[in-house]
């Protein structure tokens, strides 16, 4: 019988979690370690939390480190006594000094089809520009920025009325479905390495609140697609008439927006709030106005109804 591999483990969200949570549950292989993000405050009370990651290795009983840089991440050297590091969504860059401590390498778990969308934000950004499919792509890992030879890819469709969450959550389970495939065939060498193509490289570059106020100049299925990546976060918003609210979910009616401004709204009903944008007419489902919750078009018709009226 094949020895088991040893593994660490390096990550922090909720994809990352899901991908470790199905390393434990396959029982094939020995954890030696987790690496996670230090514990960071969020929510109004700014109170320290823990990544999902920890949370997992936690309940699991593994041993966590949470360095603050890289250069505290393996001061004892005790990944050069394991055979890989898995690297899922982190957050940190890893030197070559580190990638070169296990004895197969370091190997990486990343939502794109390599060499597209290399970087912080492949699933919003293939949202973003309409692309049909992404998928996952399991890496062996060099000193560049996802640059390193492609071990496996698996293809997934992005569907009309995907979100990134909704996306997120498919590609999780998809990546940990190839890193144990990966896994399994790594020690007798039966996967074909394939160099990348800088030449069809793409970047997703990280995404900041500051573009995801809409811009209603645009195109309206440019926005659309972005109300889309950006949901859950950082939520796309904008002010009409003088309001302030995010935007959870629209649709592109086949309407032109004819000779209204872009950001008009030309109409609020129990249907949805119509906004003029460049070319079409753009209908928001669903809002938030600030400090409340997410509501549909009816409800916020039914609180505001003569906001059609009030541009």
């Amino acid at each position: 019988m094949p020895r088991q591999l040893k593994l660490a483990f390096a990550g922090t969200p909720a994809l990352a979690a899901t991908v470790l949570e199905t390393l434990i549950t396959a029982d094939a292989f020995t954890i030696s370690c987790v690496y996670t993000q230090p514990d960071r405050p969020a929510g109004r009370g700014r109170k320290l939390h823990k990544s999902m990651v920890k949370e997992v290795a936690e309940s699991n009983h593994l041993l966590i480190h949470q360095p603050l840089c890289s250069k505290e991440m393996d001061i004892d050297n005790k990944l050069s006594q394991v055979d890989v590091l898995i690297v899922a969504a982190y957050g940190m860059l890893l030197p070559e000094s580190i990638l070169n401590r296990p004895g197969l390498g370091c190997i990486n778990v990343h939502t794109s089809l390599l060499p597209r969308w290399r970087g912080a934000a492949p699933i919003q950004r293939a949202i973003q520009a309409g692309d049909r499919e992404t998928g996952i792509t399991i890496m062996q890992m060099d000193a560049g920025l996802d640059t390193g030879d492609i071990l496996l890819q698996k293809i997934c469709t992005i569907k009309d009325d995907d979100t990134a969450g909704s996306l997120h959550d498919r590609l999780a389970i998809l990546g940990a479905e190839a890193l144990l495939e990966t896994l399994t065939r790594l020690p007798d060498n039966s996967l074909q390495r394939q160099k990348q193509n800088d030449e069809q490289a793409s970047y997703a570059r990280k995404i900041s609140k500051a573009e995801a106020e809409i811009d209603w100049t645009l195109p309206a299925g440019t926005i659309e697609r972005s109300i889309r990546a950006f949901n859950p976060s950082p939520v796309a918003h904008t002010l009409l008439n003088h309001v302030p609210m995010r935007i959870w979910e629209a649709e592109v009616l086949d309407i032109d927006s004819g000779h209204h401004s872009p950001g008009t709204v030309l109409a609020s009903s129990t249907d949805g709030v119509d906004i003029a944008t460049a070319d079409k007419v753009i209908r928001i489902h669903k809002l938030q106005l600030p400090g409340k919750k997410i509501t549909s078009a009816s409800a916020f018709h039914h609180g505001h109804p003569h906001f059609s009226s009030s541009y």
